[in-house]
């Protein structure tokens, strides 16, 4: 507690510890989980935390995708838990490489997956088939676009 000497009476002194906080220990009742070191089996289902942990986004990210793409749907249990299928988690980890390393826009992401009906009981190589399908379109109409600047320029 730290006293304001302005308030002090004319020639009172502070004590000396008037200027050191008082601190209480308050002891841990529960203390918190570590985190289990050994991994889970490839068929086992994920909460939102591990998932978003893999991924490293928050978990936000997720519950937004949830919103955007149709394609995601975690198994909800009592009090609204998400528990992510590996069937949803290889197709967020798509996702996620298509938002954020290829450069897609979520409407872009949708128009894929759209086109790639299935694509989530079908596994990535369809989604990645597509992918390059169209880097192979955009590097055509790139080589187009410059044999055009050629014959104006």
């Amino acid at each position: 507690m730290t006293t304001n000497n302005q308030s002090l009476k004319p020639g009172a002194q502070p004590d000396a510890g008037a200027d050191q906080q008082v601190t209480q220990k308050i002891p841990n009742r529960r203390p918190m989980k570590q985190k289990q070191s050994a991994q889970k089996s490839a068929g086992a289902f994920r909460t939102i935390s591990e998932v978003a942990d893999d991924l490293g986004v928050e978990q936000h990210v997720l519950r937004f995708w949830e919103t955007k793409f149709s394609q995601i749907k975690p198994l909800k249990r009592g009090g609204g838990r998400r528990y992510y299928r590996p069937e949803d988690v290889e197709l967020l980890k798509s996702i996620y490489n298509l938002l954020y390393q290829e450069g897609y826009t979520i409407k872009g992401v949708q128009k894929l997956l759209s086109n790639t009906r299935g694509a989530a009981s079908r596994g990535d190589d369809s989604i990645s088939k597509a992918v390059q399908k169209n880097k192979a379109e955009l590097q055509s109409m790139l080589d187009d676009l410059k044999s055009m600047r050629k014959l104006i320029g």
